[in-house]
């Protein structure tokens, strides 16, 4: 039995030095910091999006509907694929249900990514909340991905991506 446990003992401080000995097949993983490619995107993506969504949180749709291409694909981690119409009467159906939810962006989630000839890349996460009393109350969050398409009338989403709902 003496001898079962020290082979025991043996086998796990050899698996534990080799794994932290450092080898060619090893691949490091380490994050760093955010930081724009191009601020001048950055800034003008994040200013679209909070006009987007204070359009969202005054539930004015006919502001809403010029931010987004009439090819939109949104998918819906729990929802599905929706298309520009459906999309549209979704908000609308949200404004009318829940009068009271407000997007709250998660500060200092933003990443804004150029696409060479075509746009950008937006993801983030934001808070849907009820407002009572002045106090956000039944938050939930979530993260979202938008594709964003530079056209000759502005810049239009042309797709989104909303997930995280199941968690």
């Amino acid at each position: 039995m003496k001898y079962s446990v020290a082979i025991f003992f043996a086998l796990t401080i050899m698996l534990y030095i080799s794994s932290c000995a450092p080898t060619k097949n090893k691949i490091a993983v380490t994050s760093k910091q955010y930081s724009p490619v191009s601020q001048e995107l950055y800034d003008t993506i994040v200013h679209l999006d909070s006009v987007l969504f204070s359009a969202a949180n005054r539930r004015d749709l006919d502001v809403m509907k010029t931010f987004f291409s009439e090819d939109l694909e949104f998918f819906h981690d729990a929802a599905g694929l929706d298309g520009y119409e459906k999309t549209m009467e979704n908000f609308q159906r949200v404004f009318t249900k829940y009068p009271d939810t407000k997007r709250v962006l998660v500060q200092g989630s933003i990443e804004v990514y150029p696409i060479k000839d075509y746009g950008a890349i937006e993801t983030g996460m934001h808070k849907y909340c009820q407002l009572k009393n002045g106090i956000y109350t039944n938050c939930g969050t979530f993260k979202f991905l938008h594709i964003w398409k530079k056209t000759p009338f502005g810049w239009k989403i042309s797709r989104v991506i909303s997930y995280g709902h199941g968690q």
